[in-house]
């Protein structure tokens, strides 16, 4: 589309801003775009639920893939169920690409504090691409600017907890999969929602820290327990947690008050793995004590801005 007919439907679109037109709604189903950072192209896609025909605005949740992964892994239904999920509860969910040197960005990282990859050794300006992400989907869809949300799988799940500490702004709550928060310093300026969800049995990002016997970095992992207490810290947090979900094979606790609530779930199993879901390279799969998916909505959920 040129740039004429381009602005000739935001001026259509601001005089009568029928849906089908306006550059703000987009249509449900699937997109690709890219923004550009400091001279570096990224790309991301995007899922719109149906629910995007009612006109009105709709919480956004971005999902950052693992380490040496990338977008379109991360948005394959049968590995995380993430498409089907946005539909389920009527979110925008949009799938950034990390850093990667490779043609069509696959084994992507995320520059998370410590960790990981190349783009940690190129210091990839994550959290301005995210931002700028954000940024743009404001300006394509209509977004409720107090339900904006991050979670990751592994490195995306580390990334999402820099996110939490640089883009709390913009952002009401994240949660963290097989993910610990290895940020290098945290000053958030907004009080940010936490949820953690770790297997014990975790091989590569150790449930109790270190370097995992199957990690692919040589990077020390900070632990669990640290992650919680470094967030209950910061967020004035209750420091006792209360047992919220106990079913076989997981439980759930939750630090309330304070700032805002910091939430824990472990899972006996599933090791390195989205839980409900399954790996893209093969293993064990997740463990089916808990959806991931639906746990992190009804967090997320309930704790939108106010």
């Amino acid at each position: 589309m040129s740039w004429l007919k381009r602005l000739s439907l935001y001026l259509l679109c601001s005089v009568t801003c029928f849906p089908v037109l306006c550059l703000a709604n987009l249509a449900p189903g699937d997109h690709a775009f890219e923004v550009n950072v400091a001279g570096e192209s990224r790309e991301y896609l995007v899922h719109v639920p149906k629910q995007a025909q009612s006109g009105q605005a709709l919480p956004m949740v971005l999902v950052l893939h693992g380490g040496m992964g990338n977008m379109q892994v991360q948005a394959t239904e049968r590995f995380y169920h993430q498409i089907s999920a946005a539909e389920k509860y009527g979110y925008i969910v949009v799938f950034p690409n990390g850093y990667s040197r490779l043609p069509g960005g696959k084994f992507a990282t995320w520059n998370a504090g410590n960790c990981c990859g190349a783009a940690l050794k190129k210091q990839s300006d994550d959290v301005g691409t995210i931002r700028a992400i954000i940024q743009a989907m404001q300006q394509k869809a209509t977004i409720d600017a107090k339900r904006i949300f991050v979670d990751g799988m592994s490195n995306g799940g580390m990334m999402s907890y820099r996110l939490a500490c640089e883009l709390s702004d913009t952002i009401s709550a994240i949660a963290s999969v097989a993910g610990t928060d290895n940020t290098r310093q945290c000053r958030p300026s907004k009080p940010v929602a936490i949820l953690h969800i770790h297997a014990k049995d975790d091989d590569h990002v150790p449930f109790n820290g270190g370097q995992g016997e199957k990690s692919m970095t040589d990077v020390s992992f900070n632990s669990v327990p640290a992650t919680i207490q470094k967030w209950v810290q910061l967020n004035q947090a209750n420091p006792q947690a209360e047992r919220i979900l106990e079913v076989s094979g997981a439980t759930c606790e939750i630090h309330r008050g304070g700032l805002a609530p910091v939430q824990l779930c472990v899972t006996e199993s599933g090791g390195h793995s989205w839980p409900g879901g399954s790996k893209p390279r093969g293993g064990e799969a997740g463990s089916t004590a808990i959806d991931a998916n639906e746990v992190i909505w009804t967090f997320f959920n309930a704790y939108g801005r106010p």
